[in-house]
């Protein structure tokens, strides 16, 4: 009887690499370095770190690496340069860049300016880019100039006309600099200030830090109204739940993670770049994914750990299927944040042939992951469960049971708790959780229950041994590729084609995305156009993984409604499968 991935892969090839201790021992020596849990903040556990290890490595790229000490001096200068720049401690600074080393250097100098960051998603199209730089009240923009096919340079010619001399000018009045890193070859505005001078011979003044409770991060997703929302996020939040993934997972010393999974997200962000610094380890951070560039990149490079959703797993097992690799590093792999095919786990053993597998459950709210299997737990939990509410050792709060977030599951109608079991509307609370979403008081009133508690609107059930599994969504959005998405956003855009009367968005499963997007659309009198067309004009306006990927036509007397009139999507989702299945 397999009970366990270290029985599975004892009947697997066997292979050089290192063995890893036991989950106790490694939490019994992470307890050496981290007995008690001090707050601090980003670039104060950075320089903790780099007084430590100052030589090893913590960014590791095909071209360069940069070492601890490197990334604490860099990060000194980005600071410098933010000051000279005007900007004071709990000031807003947006970036937006991809998995760049000089992301992490800029993280990092924003923490030691005072100020917040605002990580900003790169698929962003204009109009959301505006939104989230209007609303998070942003001072500073780091931005590329073009990646993936997206012009940002072209999106603020657009929005805010002259911005190499006038920065936000009338449409973003905060905005007060923009700075330009070059990564796609092209030419910038000469008059462009560029990241590579910035803060060189600019001094690093003394400033008065708001200290580890205040926000480091404001990092938006997309809320029930169909426009993002900013989740505040504090140093110590951030930390501890780094701290508890090193924890969970039972890190060894040097722990070497690749990743593509994008930083400005909880995941590559907290998950990798945080949660090494507690074992001294590196991050090999990947600039998009390709699963024979991960693969090349574990064995080029040693890592011992690769962050994966599903969709990212299933291309590195078909990748593994055609091409052989040895992979003597890898330890450790985490699949998680999206639904997966059952056969994954089984799959992920018999091609990667790890000695741990873990998945998880979390969301930006949450500070990333709260639930994580733990690396010895039987197998049947990988294929069951999301997870055991994560215990995170001196991180965590004695009275949760050294958790930072705990659940409760409840009738989504009455609010009362369900038996140990049953599903219901899961309910969170602790230090791991989000005072609320800025500049947004009435969508913070709104997540919140009367008695502290954020609802997720997710579906789940706990067992008795505080296992989590999911079983839905109680709201509307769901999670393409990892990516949440809200239905409202799509159908806000389609109607505004003049072909289209209505339009609802509901999700259907998706072996390799998870889910994606099935709009239901009416036409207008007279107007008809091509599902290819609504796709495409989806495509010119929304993020890649908002485009929905299914448009079926209704009249409007074929879509079922409440008494108030609202469209009743979850018969929408049997219409969507019945539809689709016939072909």
């Amino acid at each position: 009887m397999i009970t366990s991935p270290t029985d599975v892969l004892s009947t697997a090839p066997s292979r050089p690499g290192q063995h890893l201790p036991s989950v106790k021992a490694r939490q019994d020596a992470l307890l050496t370095t981290c007995p008690t849990w001090q707050a601090s903040t980003l670039h104060e556990t950075l320089d903790l770190m780099a007084k430590r290890h100052p030589s090893r490595p913590l960014v590791i790229t095909d071209q360069k690496v940069w070492t601890y000490q490197d990334i604490q001096t860099w990060s000194c200068q980005i600071a410098a340069g933010l000051q000279a720049n005007g900007v004071q401690a709990g000031d807003h600074v947006a970036l937006l860049m991809g998995n760049f080393p000089e992301f992490v250097a800029v993280k990092f100098g924003i923490s030691r300016a005072g100020a917040v960051a605002v990580p900003i998603n790169f698929l962003n199209r204009r109009d959301e880019l505006g939104y989230v730089l209007k609303q998070s009240d942003a001072v500073l923009l780091i931005t590329m100039d073009q990646f993936r096919g997206l012009n940002y340079l072209q999106f603020l010619d657009e929005l805010a006309p002259q911005w190499t001399k006038h920065a936000g000018g009338t449409a973003f009045p905060k905005l007060q600099q923009v700075i330009v890193f070059p990564c796609s070859g092209h030419e910038v505005p000469a008059d462009a200030k560029q990241l590579a001078n910035f803060g060189k011979d600019a001094p690093l003044l003394d400033s008065q830090h708001p200290g580890p409770h205040s926000n480091c991060d404001i990092i938006y997703t997309s809320g029930t109204t169909g426009t993002p929302k900013g989740v505040m996020i504090t140093h110590d939040m951030m930390l501890r739940t780094a701290f508890g993934s090193t924890w969970g997972r039972a890190f060894e010393d040097g722990r070497r993670i690749v990743f593509s999974l994008p930083m400005y997200h909880v995941y590559g962000y907290v998950e990798g770049l945080l949660a090494c610094l507690f074992v001294g380890g590196a991050i090999i951070p990947q600039i998009r994914f390709d699963a024979k560039e991960t693969l090349e990149g574990i064995e080029k490079h040693g890592a011992t750990d690769v962050l994966l959703i599903p969709t990212m797993t299933l291309a590195l097992l078909d990748e593994l299927k055609k091409t052989t690799y040895t992979l003597p590093t890898l330890t450790s792999v985490i699949s998680s944040g999206g639904r997966a095919p059952a056969y994954i786990w089984q799959e992920i053993v018999t091609y990667l042939h790890p000695q741990e597998i873990t998945t998880g459950y979390g969301m930006t709210e949450v500070t990333a992951s709260s639930t994580v299997t733990r690396p010895d737990d039987p197998f049947d939990r990988l294929l069951n469960t999301n997870g055991r509410l994560r215990e995170v050792g001196p991180a965590g709060d004695p009275s949760l049971g050294q958790r930072l977030v705990v659940y409760r599951v409840v009738n989504p109608e009455t609010g009362v708790d369900v038996e140990p079991g049953d599903m219901g509307e899961l309910l969170a609370k602790g230090p791991g959780v989000t005072a609320g979403y800025y500049n947004k008081p009435e969508a913070t009133a709104e997540a919140f229950t009367a008695d502290g508690w954020f609802r997720t609107g997710d579906l789940g059930r706990i067992d008795e041994n505080h296992y989590l599994t999911l079983m839905g969504r109680s709201k509307e959005s769901y999670r393409c590729g990892g990516e949440q998405v809200m239905p409202t956003e799509i159908e806000d855009l389609l109607v505004t084609h003049p072909a289209v009367l209505q339009a609802h968005v509901v999700p259907v499963p998706h072996e390799r995305m998870g889910e994606v997007g099935c709009a239901f659309v009416v036409w207008r009198d007279g107007h008809q156009t091509s599902p290819q067309s609504l796709i495409d004009f989806c495509a010119d306006n929304l993020s890649r993984f908002k485009v929905p990927q299914y448009i079926l036509a209704l009249r409007a007397d074929q879509i079922p409604v409440t008494p108030s009139g609202r469209a009743r999507k979850f018969l929408l989702v049997q219409m969507a499968l019945k539809e689709l299945q016939q072909g």
